[in-house]
């Protein structure tokens, strides 16, 4: 099994073209022919990740967002994009990821952020292609917004949540993982009293309360990191001859 049997895998239930142009997705560091034995699956490919990767033996880490998101110029020591990509090669570690193509496809972070949230009924919003699109929104039993919010808090395992009350009760609830604030009007527009994402600017909370929607940020690590687990458990099924660890990678944001 190589790099490009995973990549090639990939692009069964998270291909390319579900991306946004601007993302950058695949194969960022390594040989598409090197061969996989063992499989780190994470969220980021921060140099945790990294020294996690080479203590467990990894010959490959799969992780949501890229490991290269602006262009590099140069790969050197001195940040930490480099340092990281370095430490790879020097322990011939090949990186893969499948970041705004695994947000936007079906069975991809949004729809297991509804699930995890315990929505029914879950449908896509406003779709960019036939199948594929962004956002999520699914039913709930009615729920008062502080209720609700509890029950956000225990299933994403999130320490805090920022929100805006629009004095909704929360029935229809819209998700969108990561820095998705700035689509509640899409939310709203989609007849969701509520939008459970991340990332959210001060000016979108005012904003939303004024259109009349509630809107929680549950954090970006916490809306994301769902994935993991169903990633790693779709590597397991696919190539069983691999053996695919879920990273120990937690999020670094502190509250004081």
């Amino acid at each position: 099994m190589t790099v490009q049997n995973i990549l090639d895998y990939l692009q069964t239930f998270a291909p390319t073209y579900m991306k946004y142009d601007w993302d950058n997705v695949g194969l960022l560091c390594g040989s598409r022919q090197k061969e996989v034995k063992k499989i780190l699956v994470a969220l980021d490919p921060f140099m945790d990740v990294c020294q996690e990767a080479a203590a467990v033996g990894a010959d490959l880490i799969v992780t949501h967002h890229p490991l290269i998101f602006r262009p590099c110029k140069a790969v050197t020591d001195d940040d930490h994009v480099g340092k990281s990509i370095l430490f790879l090669l020097s322990h011939g570690i090949a990186a893969v990821n499948a970041h705004t193509n695994l947000d936007c496809a079906p069975g991809g972070v949004n729809d297991v952020l509804a699930k995890t949230l315990g929505l029914s009924d879950i449908e896509m919003i406003d779709p960019i292609g036939e199948n594929y699109g962004l956002l999520r929104k699914g039913s709930i039993a009615p729920h008062s917004l502080e209720t609700f919010m509890a029950h956000v808090k225990e299933k994403l395992g999130t320490p805090v949540l920022r929100y805006v009350d629009a004095g909704r009760e929360v029935r229809c609830v819209a998700v969108g993982g990561g820095s998705c604030g700035d689509e509640f009007e899409a939310a709203y527009r989609a007849g969701c009293d509520t939008l459970v994402t991340a990332d959210v600017k001060y000016n979108h909370f005012w904003d939303a309360k004024e259109l009349g929607i509630n809107l929680i940020d549950a954090g970006h690590y916490y809306t994301e990191n769902p994935i993991t687990a169903v990633l790693a458990e779709k590597l397991r099924t696919a190539f069983p001859e691999a053996e695919v660890i879920l990273s120990a990678h937690k999020d670094c944001m502190q509250f004081f």
